[in-house]
């Protein structure tokens, strides 16, 4: 499905979202790379980024005419910060009410209200397609994102012990977290 451009002024920036375009898939790669090498929130090391750029426009392409998944790249001032992203759980009708959501900045993007503005826009779009539930996972070590994920009303509901294994040995786990809509 696809998100009009939408403005917004947060902080004194100048914020847009959108869905993604496929000229912007090598964009989105390097983009990919990078963030997974800011933290080690996300699901990668960025050796482990190696998606070509047909296969990035195809998922591009894929999330545009889709009508149970959702791309929405931010703006900040002009420049790309992140992108924030669901995809139903349609396999089958009895999970057919719930939406999977990510979420993802350029840490020099976070700390403002970027990502809860992302996320509530994010949450809109899932419910006006009808679905009644929202879920996410989020490595324990990431306070903020908890407490943003909380806020908006997501709950724990579960753990993964050690899901993430880091390449210095050391390990984290998955928190799982629902929001009824």
């Amino acid at each position: 499905m696809l998100l009009a451009e939408q403005r917004y002024k947060l902080n004194e920036r100048e914020i847009i979202l959108r869905s993604a375009r496929t000229d912007e898939a090598q964009m989105l790669i390097d983009y990919l790379k990078t963030v997974n090498g800011e933290t080690k929130f996300l699901m990668r090391e960025p050796d482990e980024i190696e998606f070509t750029q047909s296969q990035e426009e195809q998922f591009i392409k894929s999330r545009n005419e889709a009508n149970d998944a959702l791309l929405i790249l931010a703006f900040v001032d002009g420049e790309y910060a992140g992108n924030c992203s669901f995809e139903g759980n349609t396999a089958s009708r009895r999970t057919a009410h719930r939406a999977e959501i990510a979420i993802a900045l350029y840490q020099k993007y976070t700390g403002f209200g970027l990502g809860r503005l992302m996320l509530n826009v994010l949450l809109r779009e899932i419910q006006n397609k009808g679905f009644s539930q929202a879920e996410l996972t989020v490595v324990s070590d990431n306070k903020r994102a908890f407490h943003l994920y909380e806020s908006l009303g997501f709950r724990e509901c579960g753990r993964i012990p050690n899901a993430n294994r880091y390449d210095d040995g050391t390990y984290s786990d998955d928190i799982l977290m629902v929001k009824q809509l």
